[in-house]
């Protein structure tokens, strides 16, 4: 099974980008997206005719802001279900998590609040991470998690290309370094650091500066796993050739 994760910053750009030529060559059996920044009276307005995908919309009840997007194939549909949130208005209604039930292990995307520019979003976001970490472990007492999607933090100095010069900056603060360190003590594994202890890989490059040209990037998505489903991923990736977003797709091969 291939799962791939993107922040496609605005779904309906991306579709101008050649987001249906990049489905056709993946072929992921799971697609989850983030930041999708399209209401529900627009999504019924739109078919975008996803091939042989079920499209499964959370968006935020503000129009054009956050959002996520499940797709699913086809010949998939039967053997899961998915849910809409985790619990509470005043996370949901930004659209940030959605849950992809199957029968061997729980999947699920979510676009983490960024935290804004003077952190004026840094108390919404940390008490975000506690509410989604407290509901991930209960759910592991069900069955194994896979979290995946924009967690808008780099982890280590190692995760982006400036480390000394965006100490306490939006996605470096130690509040939400230290809340990444506690999430991956407590029995999560960021699957692409247990293949590449020490590789140097980059998932988001602002649109400023030429910083993708130039590769002065950030590692802000990921794909967490519980420790008793971490022998089934095989693979572990950032496919930072493709484009059409300020973030590129991450994916995972899970033999299950």
């Amino acid at each position: 099974m291939k799962i791939l994760s993107w922040n496609v910053n605005g779904i309906r750009a991306v579709t101008q980008k050649g987001f249906k030529d990049f489905l056709k060559k993946q072929k992921p059996d799971i697609l989850c997206l983030q930041e999708t920044k399209i209401s529900g009276k627009d999504i019924e307005k739109n078919t975008f005719d996803f091939l042989d995908y079920k499209e499964y919309w959370h968006p935020a009840d503000r129009p054009g802001y956050s959002g996520t997007a499940v797709l699913i194939k086809k010949d998939l549909i039967k053997k899961c279900s998915v849910k809409n949130g985790f619990g509470g208005k005043e996370f949901d209604r930004e659209g940030r998590v959605q849950i992809v039930e199957s029968e061997k292990f729980f999947l699920v995307n979510a676009y983490f609040p960024n935290a804004g520019e003077g952190l004026v979003r840094l108390g919404y976001k940390m008490k975000f991470d506690s509410a989604l970490f407290g509901y991930l472990k209960k759910l592991e007492k069900k069955k194994s998690v896979v979290l995946c999607g924009d967690f808008n933090v780099a982890h280590q100095e190692i995760d982006l290309a400036n480390p000394a010069s965006n100490q306490g900056s939006a996605g470096f603060t130690p509040e939400e370094r230290n809340w990444m360190s506690k999430f991956l003590k407590a029995g999560f594994i960021d699957t692409f650091r247990h293949f590449f202890p020490n590789k140097v890989q980059y998932s988001y490059w602002t649109y400023r500066f030429g910083a993708r040209s130039r590769n002065v990037g950030w590692r802000l998505d990921y794909f967490c796993a519980s420790e008793k489903i971490i022998k089934n991923i095989k693979k572990s990736y950032i496919l930072d050739q493709i484009m059409g977003s300020d973030h590129c797709p991450v994916g995972i091969d899970l033999a299950i």
